[in-house]
């Protein structure tokens, strides 16, 4: 089992609104950009910004305008599942990359994303909207349901990560060409309706009767996926369910699934990045805590084998 190192709670300096807590709870996506730690929360509108090093309290930056419902069923139906955060290149001169938030497309008001460019100082200028309808609606019918949980660039490439169910285990690599992306990103407010250039499905096991599914990934430099996964016991894409485990896999340049290894913890593991030490991989990753009352937490953990062949 992977020994998973507590760093920090996702406290932040001020909620998202009256009746929210001064923390992230959701956390679904992480990305490291300069002296910063950028956190995506599946219940939120805003982006949280958190220091590279120590607990200081991070901040919240608007993504999109609104208020949600403090009540969990009325929030959970009008949020935007912001489930994807994925470094891109640059779009300007001014930036050292961008930021892409994408929704995950279970639901016809969660097509919706974000484009920020960013710099190591921070974020440069405001957020642009981003409609994810054609390009989901490209790649809806290759799955029962669409529930894209994950995002890498690899190479030039851009690899979602589609998650399954309990009763539709189906999980999957959906791979589009990244310079058409670009773009499309550049002249418009969309991602384009470019369909996959490949979708592979992959069969991961289960925990206790549950499937597990991608939750996230990050690329590896020799070309290898490192995907997080979850065994939620959930009937479907809309609905929580208990989290019975999670698991951090790697899927090598072609594709091949050549590592899965379970995490010590019942952490809902939905956010990774990675950075490679000689033969081993150091990871950061954040929790989403499936309860308004609990916080996310930021881990660390290792795995050793690179490169995965």
């Amino acid at each position: 089992m992977i020994h998973l190192i507590p760093l920090r709670e996702l406290t932040l300096t001020a909620s998202s609104g009256r009746g929210r807590p001064a923390f992230l709870s959701s956390a679904s996506g992480l990305v490291t950009i300069g002296s910063y730690l950028y956190v995506v929360a599946d219940d939120e509108l805003q982006l949280g910004r958190f220091p590279v090093n120590g607990d200081a309290p991070g901040e919240l930056m608007r993504l999109r305008p609104g208020v949600l419902p403090d009540a969990y069923a009325e929030r959970k139906a009008r949020k935007p599942d912001f489930e994807v955060l994925v470094r891109l290149p640059p779009l300007d001169d001014l930036s050292v990359g961008t930021l892409l938030v994408m929704g995950s497309g279970s639901t016809s008001n969660r097509l919706t994303g974000a484009l920020i460019s960013v710099n190591d100082d921070g974020l440069i200028g405001m957020p642009r909207a981003i409609d994810l309808g054609p390009i989901y609606r490209a790649i809806a019918p290759r799955f029962h349901t669409l529930n894209i949980e994950g995002a890498v660039v690899l190479g030039e490439q851009l690899v979602l990560l589609q998650r399954g169910n309990k009763h539709r285990s189906q999980c999957a690599y959906v791979r589009l060409q990244l310079p058409d992306v670009l773009e499309a990103l550049a002249l418009t407010n969309s991602l384009g309706n470019a369909a996959p250039i490949e979708v592979r499905t992959y069969d991961l096991g289960a925990i206790d009767g549950a499937p597990l599914c991608f939750s996230d990934g990050a690329a590896l430099p020799d070309g290898s996926i490192v995907f997080t996964a979850i065994a939620e016991a959930a009937a479907n894409s809309y609905d929580d369910g208990p989290c019975n485990g999670a698991a951090i896999g790697v899927t090598n340049s072609a594709g091949e699934l050549r590592f899965l290894e379970r995490v010590e913890r019942g952490y809902k593991i939905e956010g990774v990045e990675a950075q490679v030490d000689g033969s081993r991989v150091r990871l950061r990753l954040v929790t989403d805590a499936d309860d308004a009352g609990v916080p996310s937490q930021l881990l660390a953990a290792e795995i050793d084998g690179y490169p995965f062949r």
